[in-house]
């Protein structure tokens, strides 16, 4: 197995995989900033097939999501029974959230993807990989200069990253789907 095997390996069952390792992280991830840009990447298998490159104009930002809380406050006015019940007040994943987050916090880059890293009780973690679209570096590189137009602008807002995809429900191919 090659090393980005490995590091897949280790993040099928990280708590068990990890020990100590998985602990400390999770202790020094709750004390840091709820969004923070890295130096690299936690999960470098991860991030490499999700499009990020160890190159100036990427950027690995982690951001915190608090778990839980996602529905409405409990009706006190005057309803008819039928009414009173919860809804569901978001529909977007955390995935998503943490997405958005990043790309509110550094407005100049442009959200490529994002991966999962860790959860515990009250939190979730994720890694968002960003790129700058106005280096010279990304728009000379051939596989990542699309996203340097402007139609790709602030496309996590717009649902476009592969997190908001499938909170969307237009990932699936299954029975009943259009296959291209």
């Amino acid at each position: 197995m090659g090393m980005y095997q490995h590091i897949r390996a280790l993040y099928t069952n990280p708590q068990e995989n990890l020990g100590g390792l998985w602990q400390q992280r999770l202790i020094k991830m709750r004390r840091e900033p709820t969004i923070l840009a890295l130096e690299r990447p936690t999960r470098l298998d991860r991030a490499r097939a999700l499009g990020y490159k160890a190159k100036q104009g990427f950027l690995i930002v982690r951001v915190r999501v608090k778990r839980g809380g996602r529905k409405r406050e409990l009706i006190k006015g005057g309803r008819k029974t039928r009414q009173m019940r919860r809804r569901k007040i978001l529909s977007m994943n955390y995935q998503w959230v943490a997405e958005g987050r990043a790309q509110r916090y550094h407005s100049n880059l442009e959200v490529l993807n994002s991966y999962w890293l860790a959860k515990d009780g009250l939190y979730h973690w994720y890694e968002v990989i960003m790129v700058d679209p106005h280096r010279p570096e990304i728009k000379s590189d051939a596989h990542i200069n699309w996203i340097c137009t402007t139609k790709h602008r602030n496309r996590v807002f717009r649902g476009k990253t592969s997190a908001a995809k499938k909170s969307r429900g237009l990932r699936h191919t299954g029975k009943g789907a259009e296959k291209s």
